[in-house]
Formats: C-alpha cells, structure tokens, sequence
C-alpha cells in the first residue's frame, strides 16, 4: 500500500524548481521547520528565509537552495534572550506563587515586551520598499509561515501569494477554532493551555488576524497518536513527528559509556535547549534522585554541576537526542514535555517521566500521560523521591512500555510520513496557485451567522408570531362567543 502510494505521488506532477518564502519561528519551531526546508531544498526548490538581527536561534549561514534576507531591527539577540528568559523564570518558579491577578498582569507585560520586538521586526519589513519589490520581482509561489512570529501573512497578502501555516498551538486553540475556524466543540475539545482531557464535565468547558485567517493549508504539529479524536477541516493536515528519522550511531565516547550500562540500560535526561536557569536547589534534588538508579544517565545541563551528582550520571552541554531515544538500551525519558522531544519518544517508543515548565508542556505531557506512557510530576514541589519513585514505576512497570509503544504503532502505521504529507501540501498549493477550495464558508460568516443566531431568532420570531395570532383568534373566538351569550341574556 505504502509503495503504490509512494508511486502516485512520483507520478504527481511535480513543482520542478519551485520558490518558496519562509517567515520563522524560534528555537524548537525553527529547528521544525528546518527539517521542511531541507526537504523542499532536497527536491529541487529555492527557500529565501526573512529573518532578523536578533534572532537567537535561525542560522543565516547560506547553503545551497537557501538563501537570507536579513532585516535590521533595534533590539539585539542579548534583548530577546532577556526578555524570554524572564519570563521563563517567572513561569518556572514564581507563577504559582502569585493570584490569578498578579498573574495576569505580569505575564501581560512579558507578553507586550515580546510583542513590541515583533511589532518592531514588522515594521522594519515594510519599511524597506526596496526590499518587498525585489520579492515581488522574485515571483514566489508560496509563503510557508510559523505565527509564533506574526507578520509573514501580511507579506503573503501584499505579495499576493498562497499561505501556509505550521502550528502547534495556540493558547486555548484561539487561533486555530476563530481564524482557521477548525471546529472545536467546548463538551469535547478541550483548548492547548488548559491541561484538560476530552472527558470533561459541565463545569470544566471556557479578533485574531483576518489575514490570517485566509491560510490555503494548516500544518498542525501534532497527530492522532497524540490529539484526542475532534472533527477537523480539509485544509487542516497534522504532519506531527515531521522532524523524527531513524537513530544514529553515538559519538564514541558516549556509546563506550552508554554500553557501561550493562543489562540496567540508560535513562535520557534533558529540558530543552531554552532552560539554562535551574536553580541549585532544583539541580541537587534531581541529581540525588538520579543518582539512586542502578540505570547510567545521560543529562543534558549547562549549570553548575550539583553536589548530589551519582557517579552514574554524566553531564553534557549537548546529546543526540533522537539517537539516544532510538538506542535499544535507553530504558526511559524525562523530559520537560517540549512537542518535538515527545513525538522523539513517540517514534522510538521510549515511555516518559515529564517536568513541565511552561507554556503547552503541561497540556502535551498530559496527553501522553491519558493514554498510559508517561507519569507527570510538578517540577517545583516534587522532592528527590517523588522523582526516583517515578523513574522507578516507568522503567519497571511493563505497560508504560507497551503503551508506548503502541503510540509508536500508530505513528509509523500511515500511507506517507509526517514529513512527505507537510511537503506534499506545501508543493499542491505551489502547483494550484492556492488552496481556496478547500477553505470552508465560515471564513465569511459573520459570529451570529456562525452559530446559525440569524436562522434562530427568525425561528423564534414565527413562533412567537403563531403563538401571537392563535392568542389573538382565541381571544377573538372566546370574545364573540360570550359576546353572543350575554346578548342573548339581555334580549330575553
């Protein structure tokens, strides 16, 4: 089946030297994005990536079939780094502390700061006319965007051109049920952010961009392995995992220390590359907990090594991740519950121990922890034997394996790879111009058009008319028949 397929999409005409316009994201959604391009690039087209002076993390190195079109902004990579570790910080380990009030307030002013950098990365955008000419002579065919930095949807709708989106989220799924209009039914759906199921009770149920909202295609970075079941529109396709491949021998050094493990095997230990701020307290708690198993731990950490480390654990300023999850002696994964670290363990089916930090990680560890591969501790109250008895029930208990591995099943168990779906949409809007036909009518359906509010009230208003003229032809027969009586009565 996978082989016929694989056939017709080699039979599907092809975009022979396409053009595409790349708007990013940071950090984890760059490096998601990057394995697209990289695909795209492979298959004979041209990327041009807009990016910025600041950037922390979107490489500018020119390679073949990339090319940079690098704007100046007035804040520096020093800036955004500040700004979104002060808020990491605060959402680490002071949020909890705080009333919903407090939270509020502190959290929008990180946000206005963030904003204020992309308002600022904006307009320097259209600020150069020079700039925008010259890719309106370039002639692309698509722009593929991240909304975590918004702004390259205006530049498709100057432009005139097709736009993509690849998305994991949005707070509350704001995004995705208002401006792509994806079908989000409160009983069941249960919005990013809020930490819910789709088993939800009574109780539990809660203006983006109009040029937004005109995206021809939606990459959702998750899948059924993952989401819970929800109805979802054609022009919505979940490409989660696009960046998993096979693993990869390790560097020397560290596979003579992963095979020191012995038949206790390993567990993989890191919390993204955005955390760099673990207090020592926190890094001595999870060290002495580390250190009580009798598996080798490999711990991704920048900071200062903690005084509890075991001599079972080793520090590193990097590790192959996906091909340590893909070792066979890796036992377990504790991880902060970043999208693309879990669809790793997903893919290899390594079960989980999740730390959640901030934002969505809360929400994607609890998905994985409903469907019985992962056990999910609070990061800030947990002490040295809430995480040894957590490591202890994931590596030892056979079904957190065996569910996770029957996600794995899931994920490999589809006609194209995550990967080979998202570049094929991307190159059926190249080849069509768009995707028009596949963006449902309520994208120009006003809200009480949406929830047929108009068809209600007209309902509402016959019967109420009904109900008026049968009032009155009652009131009217009643009158004429004791009309008629007590005249009668008079009469005689």
């Amino acid at each position: 089946m996978r082989l016929m397929l694989l056939l017709l999409l080699c039979l599907t005409p092809c975009v022979s030297g396409g053009k595409v316009l790349v708007w990013p994201g940071e950090f984890s959604h760059w490096l998601n994005m990057k394995t697209i391009l990289d695909k795209l690039v492979e298959m004979g087209h041209t990327v041009t990536v807009i990016t910025h002076t600041a950037t922390p993390s979107v490489m500018t190195k020119r390679s073949a079939g990339f090319n940079f079109e690098i704007l100046q902004v007035p804040h520096t990579t020093e800036d955004s780094e500040n700004v979104l570790n002060e808020m990491l910080k605060y959402w680490m380990y002071d949020m909890e502390k705080d009333s919903f009030i407090q939270v509020f307030l502190k959290m929008s002013r990180a946000i206005d700061k963030m904003m204020a950098q992309n308002y600022a990365l904006c307009r320097a955008m259209f600020a150069k006319k020079d700039l925008l000419e010259k890719l309106k002579m370039e002639q692309y065919d698509v722009v593929l965007e991240d909304p975590m930095s918004l702004c390259g949807d205006l530049v498709a709708d100057v432009l005139g051109l097709p736009l993509v989106l690849t998305i994991r989220f949005s707070f509350g799924n704001t995004i995705e049920r208002h401006v792509g209009k994806l079908p989000s039914p409160l009983s069941f759906v249960p919005g990013t952010g809020i930490q819910l199921t789709d088993k939800m009770n009574f109780c539990k149920p809660t203006k983006a961009s109009e040029i937004l909202g005109k995206a021809d295609i939606w990459l959702i970075r998750t899948n059924w392995d993952f989401e819970y079941p929800r109805p979802f529109l054609p022009n919505f396709k979940f490409v989660g995992g696009l960046h998993c491949k096979p693993s990869k021998p390790l560097p020397d050094e560290m596979e003579k220390f992963v095979q020191s493990s012995g038949d206790d095997g390993i567990v993989v230990f890191t919390l993204g590359s955005m955390i760099k701020n673990l207090t020592t307290e926190r890094a001595n708690t999870i060290a002495s907990a580390l250190g009580q198993i009798p598996q080798k731990v490999l711990w991704r950490y920048s900071g200062v090594k903690p005084d509890t480390l075991g001599p079972n654990t080793k520090l590193f300023d990097w590790i192959p991740q996906n091909d340590l999850l893909g070792h066979p002696k890796t036992k377990a994964f504790i991880t902060h519950g970043g999208t693309n670290g879990l669809y790793e363990a997903i893919y290899h089916g390594v079960p989980v121990v999740g730390l959640p930090l901030f934002a969505e990680q809360p929400d994607n560890l609890d998905h994985i922890r409903t469907k019985g591969a992962a056990v999910m501790l609070d990061f800030n109250k947990m002490d040295s034997n809430d995480l040894l008895s957590s490591m202890r029930v994931v590596i030892n208990d056979p079904l957190y394996k065996e569910n996770m591995m029957r996600l794995s099943k899931i994920h490999h168990d589809q006609p194209l790879t995550p990967l080979e779906q998202a570049v094929f949409w991307i190159e059926f809007v190249m080849r069509n111009k768009g995707a028009k036909h596949l963006r449902v009518q309520a994208h120009n359906l006003t809200w009480y058009q949406y929830h047929c509010l108009d068809v209600a009230a007209c309902i509402f208003a016959i019967v109420g008319l009904i109900v008026f003229i049968f009032l009155k032809v009652c009131r009217f027969c009643l009158h004429k028949c004791c009309g008629s009586k007590q005249q009668k009565r008079k009469s005689e």
